[in-house]
């Protein structure tokens, strides 16, 4: 009797790629593998992680008087989080590989396949910007106009009826858009670096991993969104830990979820 574990992303076809199927348990081996590649090139991981600390208290510093922006843009890192990610991608592909790593390459990583990243990240930019302008459109509609400050407006959200139905919308609509892009893009920018994709076909087999695999990638969605979390609950502090780990998971996320490129035999 066979056992189906592979499945192709378009049916009937023969030269796209094919997602395997997989159990429960690999989301936590990806974040254990996730964990040894990010230090066995610490200093590269943790510099990489530093740069999103540095960019989200430029983002802090630039809104700090319209708090809804700071929410949209913080909440926003969810959905641009895997085209920022991308050196943590290509360092855990030179480890794979015995490449050598460097800070250099990571942030260069764009140039193995620039036409389909710059296509696949111009679509996560442009749906960025949507969700902020949907954000203060959510913000002026539901709690008032007024440009307020962090701190008058923690009070505003919190302890306000008006404030709480906008965070409960908030949290709902953005969960709905974050949701969408973890599925168009969990394994998309490892396939793009990895091989010559179109972003396309690379979107397609990420939503093939997904539906293949609902359990196990639901887990890695809340994983995700965990360690995110904590990272942004430190004052950023934490993503200089949490974003290398996640990112070098990813990649083996990716390496796992889609078949190499050379036809692999099935188990009998």
């Amino acid at each position: 009797m066979t056992m189906v574990t592979t499945i192709p992303v378009i049916e009937n076809a023969q030269t796209t790629p094919k997602v395997r199927l997989i159990s429960m348990d690999q989301p936590w081996e990806w974040l254990g593998a996730g964990w040894k590649d990010m230090w066995r090139a610490p200093s590269v991981s943790v510099a990489y992680g530093l740069l999103f600390v540095i960019m989200g208290y430029l983002l802090v510093y630039m809104v700090e008087a319209r708090f809804h922006f700071i929410l949209a843009l913080t909440s926003g890192f969810l959905l641009v989080g895997p085209f920022l990610a991308m050196g943590l991608y290509d360092i855990s592909r030179r480890l794979e590989a015995g490449e050598p790593v460097s800070l250099g390459h990571a942030l260069t990583a764009w140039r193995h396949n620039p036409l389909s990243i710059a296509l696949f990240s111009l679509a996560l930019g442009l749906l960025m910007i949507v969700w902020v302008r949907l954000a203060a459109l959510l913000f002026a509609v539901m709690v008032g106009g007024r440009e307020v400050s962090l701190d008058v407006a923690a009070g505003q959200l919190f302890f306000s009826g008006s404030g709480l139905t906008f965070l409960l919308v908030f949290t709902a609509t953005g969960a709905v858009i974050a949701a969408a892009v973890f599925a168009v893009s969990v394994v998309s920018i490892p396939m793009m670096l990895d091989r010559q994709t179109d972003f396309i076909t690379a979107m397609l087999t990420s939503i093939a991993a997904v539906r293949a695999n609902p359990g196990p990638m639901a887990l890695w969605a809340v994983l995700i969104v965990i360690f995110t979390g904590i990272g942004l609950m430190t004052f950023y502090l934490g993503l200089a830990i949490a974003l290398p780990l996640i990112g070098h998971a990813t990649w083996h996320a990716y390496r796992s979820l889609v078949e190499d490129s050379d036809i692999e035999q099935q188990p009998l």
